[in-house]
């Protein structure tokens, strides 16, 4: 029977292939098995350049909104599904009326500021607490090409500045504290009127004296801390403002939106909208959910992977899997050519023994056979 060269085979040598091989071509097998361990060998190294190589792509940023976006967005659906949802609750929250609180003639001494304009118009809220934010996600989007961390991002935000909002208008709706000015925007013409039980009798516009009963918290600021508050925190991840390395500068970067936030409110106070209670509460508010919308998609800032999504090190996690699993796939036929190649080594000296074994039994056989002629 003849052996067939290996090298010519599309397969390594296995197990099974060692009973169809004669003895006397024991010469032979550990060449061809050399062989066969040369070709398993390249094979796992080509497997290896290619696990680095995917590993490299996932690490460098192959996931794109063209490749993954829709995929991922597809994930995420409840959640997209969730925040409409929010929106529709924030909407018809706007369109109830506030409680309209007991305000005597007596309270009216710290409700005499007065009808002031906003320092900061309520169209800017969006623009600077929103629209801001996700011009510096899209930014790092270009420079990273990492969909997780663009979508991730802007859901975050939109979450935490519709969560607040939802918290804050409720709140504002049930509570119904007047505002500084409300004086003014009850009685616009300065004659005050109350009921028989102390009441007041407001005979200004009506719109103007439902808005005058929202004063806690402060809106403007519970959105400035959601949607500033949020971008801190990412600023703080993705350029690793807690790296133990002393970079203040950094924690420059960190403050500023945050400082920003705490102008609005106190522009909150000085326009005579809101008591500073207001301001204070509206703040934490923000700065409470912004963090929880965060951690959701986030590590913590000072965590070595800050500065990326769960999503992004999950599926690096799982490249990097994929990848030993592979290797050790392509190791299993290399483990079992050393097996055989082993075998081959030691069966000669097994058949030597056998052998030796049958030339003492035959001999045995035949004194036995002579000493019962004799």
């Amino acid at each position: 029977m003849r052996v067939e060269n290996p090298a010519n085979a599309s397969y390594c040598l296995s197990s099974p292939d060692l009973p169809l091989i004669e003895q006397g071509n024991k010469e032979n097998i550990v060449e061809n098995v050399e062989m066969a361990n040369s070709c398993c060998v390249a094979f796992v190294f080509i497997l290896l350049d290619i696990g680095v190589y995917k590993m490299d792509e996932v690490q460098l940023g192959s996931h794109t909104i063209r490749s993954h976006g829709f995929a991922i967005a597809r994930t995420h659906m409840h959640d997209w599904l969730i925040l409409v949802l929010l929106v529709v609750i924030w909407v018809v929250i706007l369109i109830i009326h506030p409680f309209y609180r007991f305000v005597g003639k007596d309270m009216m001494d710290d409700l005499r500021y007065p009808l002031q304009s906003n320092t900061v118009p309520v169209w800017a809220v969006p623009m600077y607490a929103v629209l801001l934010p996700m011009l510096i996600f899209i930014f790092v989007y270009i420079r990273r090409r990492d969909v997780y961390d663009l979508h991730h991002a802007v859901l975050g935000l939109l979450f935490s500045v519709l969560v607040t909002a939802v918290i804050t208008d409720s709140i504002k709706n049930a509570v119904g504290r007047p505002r500084p000015d409300f004086f003014w925007r009850c009685f616009p013409d300065g004659k005050d009127v109350y009921d028989k039980w102390g009441n007041v009798i407001c005979h200004g516009d009506k719109s103007v004296i439902r808005e005058g009963h929202k004063s806690f918290p402060s809106g403007h600021t519970a959105w400035s801390f959601a949607g500033l508050g949020f971008l801190s925190l990412y600023l703080s991840g993705k350029i690793k403002a807690f790296d133990r390395r002393g970079h203040v500068a950094k924690l420059c970067i960190v403050f500023l939106p945050l400082l920003v936030a705490s102008l609005v409110g106190i522009s909150r106070v000085d326009d005579y909208w809101h008591h500073w209670q207001d301001v204070f509460a509206g703040g934490l508010l923000g700065l409470v959910v912004a963090t929880f919308c965060y951690l959701q998609f986030y590590p913590p800032p000072y965590d070595a992977n800050g500065s990326g999504t769960y999503a992004y090190f999950r599926v690096i996690e799982e490249s990097t899997a994929n990848t030993t699993n592979t290797i050790n796939a392509a190791n299993l036929p290399n483990a079992m050519t050393g097996e055989i190649q082993i075998a081959n080594q030691q069966e000669p000296t097994d058949n030597g023994f056998m052998g030796m074994h049958l030339a003492r039994n035959s001999n045995s056989v035949l004194e036995d056979v002579e000493s019962g002629k004799s």
